[in-house]
């Protein structure tokens, strides 16, 4: 019996402290305890800063090409079992997807050395070869064909050897060597995939050809 006095007292404090409240709410004055209820509901959807999506250009650049520039992007292949990826322009232009790359040099799936020859023989002046090593590039090329990659700005064909992992952007009566080459060494102490090297990455703008008037 003698808990009663002292809980009605707590009864009634309780019951003026939610009265405050509401009226708070209500009123929205200062010290108004409402943003504060509001953020209990406020789901982290509503609430959160939603970041902008970082946009991408032509086959995924990061930024894009200045004029008069082609956006490229290429992919070696990834031991013989990821096959190689050639992008220009944002068109792909090889892909394991659109089956037609092989093992070897995947120059419009030239493999075979004299068909390579053939191929890269009667190229017109300025024209741009694009190059994705899968597997291997190198046992079935000899000095001819390393001298034709070198003509077209390879630096680094010299060196190619069994299960390397190469890309290179090339064209047709260049004067200096590409600055769009990369190239891999197939050794044991350094390879990612057991027998082979790591893939390799390669992306950015080649000027177009100024034509002559």
């Amino acid at each position: 019996m003698r808990l009663a006095g002292p809980l009605r007292i707590v009864a009634l404090v309780v019951i003026v402290g939610l009265t405050w409240i509401i009226v708070s709410i209500f009123l929205g004055g200062p010290g108004s305890g409402f943003p504060r209820i509001q953020q209990l509901f406020t789901s982290p959807e509503n609430s959160a800063t939603v970041e902008p999506r970082a946009r991408k250009y032509k086959c995924g650049l990061p930024q894009p090409c200045p004029e008069e520039h082609l956006a490229f992007r290429m992919v070696s292949g990834a031991a013989n079992v990821i096959g190689p990826k050639i992008c220009l322009e944002d068109k792909m232009l090889m892909s394991s997807v659109k089956d037609n790359v092989g093992r070897g040099l995947n120059i419009a799936l030239v493999n075979d050395v004299n068909d390579l020859l053939k191929f890269i023989r009667p190229l017109h002046e300025g024209t741009l070869v694009f190059v994705a090593s899968y597997d291997d590039p190198a046992t079935k090329m000899n000095e001819e064909t390393r001298k034709l990659f070198s003509d077209l700005g390879s630096k680094n064909v010299k060196d190619l050897a069994f299960r390397d992992s190469w890309v290179f952007v090339g064209a047709k009566g260049v004067q200096n060597k590409s600055p769009f080459e990369q190239h891999v060494k197939n050794s044991k102490h350094t390879n990612k995939y057991e027998g082979w090297p790591e893939a390799l990455e390669m992306e950015g703008c080649i000027p177009r050809r100024t034509m002559a008037s």
